[in-house]
């Protein structure tokens, strides 16, 4: 099922039972003690806009977690996506969980087998002066500067968790 095309050249599959089932096992069984539920958004699967200068690069995280936004949009509609640059900040922890063919832009830096020199965000082929959006490692951590990454690789039961310190992961 991983090989089946998606209407974006850029998304290589399409999501399986498990990528369902386990970010709303996290939503559903979060609280935050010093905030109110209508003080913290959990997303899934939804879009996250991360850079002013190029408004429609985003990622879709598996599951994130922003604190001191609202649930709701405007107090009273579904968020349809998270636009860091209006919220005025990033989420504080996302997780996601590796699927075959994404593990090198999840894991970034850390991809096994990845060399010192892992790719940054690369120039179009075609001659273009445009660059192409990071991958997601680099995403969480030098655009959005996410405290807490967390990934889980089913296939293994390997479990990573990354904190920023200082200015790197």
């Amino acid at each position: 099922m991983y090989d089946l095309p998606s209407e974006f050249p850029e998304e290589p599959g399409l999501p399986d039972e498990y990528h369902d089932l386990h970010p709303q096992l996290l939503s559903r069984t979060l609280t935050l003690a010093q905030y109110s539920r209508e003080d913290w958004f959990t997303g899934s699967d939804l879009n996250v806009y991360y850079d002013v200068q190029h408004p429609l690069w985003h990622k879709r995280p598996d599951w994130f977690l922003a604190v001191g936004v609202p649930r709701l949009y405007d107090g009273d509609d579904l968020r349809r996506s998270y636009v860091v640059w209006q919220e005025g900040r990033s989420p504080e922890v996302v997780v996601e969980l590796l699927s075959p063919g994404t593990e090198q832009g999840d894991l970034g830096r850390f991809f096994e087998g990845a060399d010192a020199d892992f790719p940054s965000p690369a120039l179009e082929g075609n001659g273009s002066s445009e660059r192409l959006p990071p991958e997601k490692f680099t995403v969480y951590e030098r655009y959005l500067r996410v405290p807490y990454y967390v990934v889980f690789n089913r296939y293994s039961g390997v479990l990573r968790f990354f904190q920023l310190v200082g200015g790197a992961g």
